[in-house]
């Protein structure tokens, strides 16, 4: 039969027939009140979505209003597919949604959205299809000493899906998506932070490992991210990608960090673009916090048999710095072993001296304002959490000063 040029077209998902069903999970209030969040205290594993049979989870929401900064970190997301006993999603809640360091910056992205609400609260988006055979599970566990949420302990949430009658298809792999850490990077060779430098790697054997995936698939997006302690450009070192177990050299290999995340050499200022950004650059001088994304979105990594994405901490690893990351693919099951995470005080992100200050100063003016709740002084302390939740401690202090 002849293909009608309709089949071409590249919006045909939106008028095509294809007998799915649409779901939603939420934390709609089940009363018919208007209390349309979960509280989720410390300790506390709230389960957002159970589904038995066939289907996809095409978009993931969640807003907190008042939250602690930690809360980003605290909160650990896990993702069951198909009754597997380990998950193949482990990873702080902000940081799944591309918050880095739990520091607000707007993204608009293919993949991710960090989206305004009024000052303190922020929507956060994922647009991962994320198809499952049998089953679906997906956890929230909360590991802060407080309610998850801060001055409003509360977290509202959507879980978009399909479902199906018919079983997947046999190629439809599972999504996965994995934290890693290590603090600090070792500096190696003679060179220790310096940014231009004759030391060489010809192994890879030091880099930083963002993955290290066994199975049959493809990566789809990283999140990079970086406390630059050492002070300086930071970001001469490659990416090196090892594919199917090969040895030296590695299949596919980089020429800076920036190159990666789309940028021009040595980027000072903040964007975010649909498949790439620097979206967090704490100071022009590149000290400090820097978070970075890209999604592989048309140039999947793909591999048959495992992968190994690193990269350099400064050329030849002569860094010592801070380095996180998310790394996002799918695959094959049975996966690999996710590395153990790190416990709740070791998960959280830096923090300067004045943070403890302008804390204390927010959060007693929130917690007074939300006794008039709603009323303008509690609109007039979110828009000062802008600052706060930007990492703006000592512009936090000062607003509020200033009443």
């Amino acid at each position: 039969m002849e293909r009608h040029p309709l089949h071409q077209h590249p919006l045909r998902t939106l008028f095509t027939a294809t007998g799915a069903r649409s779901r939603r999970a939420s934390s709609w209030d089940r009363r018919g009140g208007n209390r349309d969040f979960f509280t989720v205290g410390p300790g506390e594993t709230a389960i957002l979505l159970e589904h038995d049979g066939p289907g996809c989870i095409t978009h993931l929401y969640c807003a907190l209003a008042f939250p602690e900064l930690t809360d980003y970190r605290d909160a650990i997301l896990r993702c069951y597919w198909d009754g597997e006993t380990t998950p193949s999603v482990e990873v702080p809640l902000g940081d799944f949604f591309t918050v880095a360091h739990a520091r607000i910056r707007q993204v608009r992205s293919a993949l991710t959205a960090v989206n305004p609400g009024f000052g303190s609260s922020h929507g956060l988006h994922a647009y991962f299809p994320m198809p499952f055979a049998t089953g679906a599970r997906l956890t929230l566990e909360h590991r802060g000493e407080q309610p998850l949420g801060g001055a409003l302990p509360a977290l509202w949430y959507h879980i978009d899906y399909e479902t199906y009658d018919q079983p997947l298809p046999d190629d439809a792999l599972r999504f996965h998506a994995q934290w890693r850490q290590e603090k600090r990077t070792v500096a190696i060779g003679p060179h220790p932070n310096v940014q231009l430098h004759r030391g060489v790697n010809l192994d890879g054997a030091h880099n930083y490992v963002a993955l290290d995936a066994i199975g049959s698939g493809q990566m789809v997006g990283l999140l990079l991210e970086i406390n630059n302690v050492a002070g300086g450009w930071y970001g001469e070192g490659d990416d090196m990608v090892f594919v199917d177990g090969e040895s030296w050299p590695p299949s596919i290999h980089g020429t800076g960090t920036e190159e990666i995340f789309g940028g021009g050499a040595c980027p000072d200022r903040e964007y975010a673009g649909p498949y790439h950004g620097f979206h967090l650059i704490e100071s022009p001088d590149y000290a400090g916090l820097v978070g970075a994304y890209r999604w592989f979105v048309h140039d999947h990594i793909r591999f048959t048999q495992a992968l190994r994405w690193t990269v350099e901490h400064g050329h030849a690893n002569n860094f010592a710095n801070e380095y996180a990351s998310v790394a996002y693919w799918y695959q094959t099951e049975p996966h690999a072993p996710f590395p153990t995470l790190p416990a709740c005080e070791a998960l959280r992100p830096p923090l300067p001296a004045v943070y403890e200050e302008a804390r204390a100063a927010f959060f007693a003016a929130a917690r007074e304002a939300l006794k008039t709740l709603p009323s303008p002084a509690v609109y007039h302390i979110a828009s000062i959490g802008e600052l706060f939740y930007a990492g703006r401690f000592a512009d936090t202090l000062q607003r509020l000063r200033a009443g």
